[in-house]
């Protein structure tokens, strides 16, 4: 146990030499939005560790040394960076449906006549999942003595990955450093956040049916129809039919027009659905590993012959 031990401290510390330390600093912070408590470098031993596994076991049960390098590129990735994306995205969804609600809480605790910060305390101890979980943090810098301004804008710059727990944020303190009456200034942006989010899920419901039309044809129905030609082209090859065509390339070409296809399926579901690009960007990773593994499955079963 202690040699085990000794070998992830070298680990970790060898991610720490050869990662800048900015970029470290960077993910740690996106550990944090994930509520993933290790540190950077931990982190990335741990998804080197499950990659190195995975690639391996790949290479047991098909003893190829391609697949291996693919298993363990997807499984590093997974765990690197779409896993605590995927944690954020959640989390963050958790913490605005929670919103208008923790801000009524909190209007209701200062017309009952108690200040600001002792209402912040008081909402730090009520039930709203990972939003009580921020607040907590939010009211323990304060007793550790700092500015109630300046915990509450570190609060909104910990979630700036949301604009609307951001924004929401930027106007609470601009109208506290102003001296606006909180409690109405607290029920008009809650009403305002429960009225986006009403809108957000409507959006999401219209556009379903078309997420999951391109979903079935870019991440599933294409990649496979193509890997069916790949398998027929095979098939015209070996059959002496005197048709010569470069299997090998064949397949390469179709597989990365699958991928290209799958990423660019998923950034028009991102902004179709949110409106975004950078989720685009998240789905369009997500659905070319769909579609590559779609496509290498097509080629394998035989359908063609």
């Amino acid at each position: 146990m202690p040699e085990n031990k000794g070998f992830g401290v070298k680990v970790t510390k060898a991610i720490e030499r050869i990662v800048p330390k900015k970029y470290l600093k960077r993910y740690d912070l996106l550990l944090y939005s994930a509520g993933i408590d290790f540190k950077a470098s931990e982190y990335i031993a741990i998804s080197l560790a499950l990659g190195i596994i995975g690639g391996a076991t790949v290479f047991i049960l098909v003893n190829s040394v391609k697949l291996l390098l693919i298993s363990f590129l997807v499984i590093f990735a997974t765990f690197l960076y779409v896993y605590p994306n995927f944690r954020i995205i959640k989390r963050i969804e958790e913490m605005e449906r929670a919103l208008p609600d923790a801000f009524f809480y909190l209007a209701g605790s200062l017309r009952a006549g108690v200040s600001f910060s002792e209402a912040l305390e008081e909402l730090s101890t009520a039930k709203f999942g990972a939003l009580t979980r921020e607040f907590m943090r939010t009211v323990a810098e304060m007793k550790r003595g700092r500015p109630t301004v300046d915990a509450l804008r570190a609060f909104a710059l910990r979630n700036k990955r949301s604009p609307i727990i951001y924004r929401s944020m930027m106007i609470i303190i601009e109208a506290l450093e102003r001296g606006a009456p909180m409690a109405d200034v607290l029920v008009a942006v809650g009403n305002d956040v429960r009225e986006i989010l009403r809108i957000k899920n409507e959006r999401k419901a219209s556009t379903g049916m078309q997420m999951m039309f391109f979903l079935t044809s870019g991440g599933f129905v294409g990649p496979f129809i193509v890997a069916v030609v790949s398998n027929i082209a095979k098939f015209i090859t070996l059959s002496n039919a005197g048709i010569q065509i470069p299997v090998s390339d064949l397949r390469i070409i179709l597989w990365l027009f699958s991928i290209i296809q799958g990423f660019v399926t998923g950034v028009g579901i991102g902004v179709i659905r949110e409106g975004k690009f950078s989720t685009g960007l998240r789905f369009g990773v997500l659905i070319a590993i769909m579609a590559g593994i779609v496509f290498w499955v097509g080629t394998r079963i035989g359908i063609g012959f």
